[in-house]
């Protein structure tokens, strides 16, 4: 599953990177805000993903508790 998990991540922050591309980019670039940008954005995935994992522990917890083999 984590590896599940990781690919997605890559796969999200490399179509971020190119979504990001056209006349927009160069002003966040020369403005220096692109880095603010990209660490919010990557912010927000890695708290998507905290709590993805976090949900899938409590899952197999009460499915342990339930099922018990």
């Amino acid at each position: 599953m984590s590896k599940r998990i990781l690919s997605l991540f890559v796969f999200l922050i490399a179509s971020a990177t190119s979504w990001a591309a056209g006349p927009e980019q160069d002003f966040f670039r020369s403005t220096g805000k692109i880095y603010v940008v990209f660490a919010v954005i990557l912010s927000i995935f890695a708290g998507i993903i905290l709590l993805l994992v976090r949900l899938e522990r409590r899952i197999n917890r009460i499915e342990n508790q339930i099922n018990p083999s």
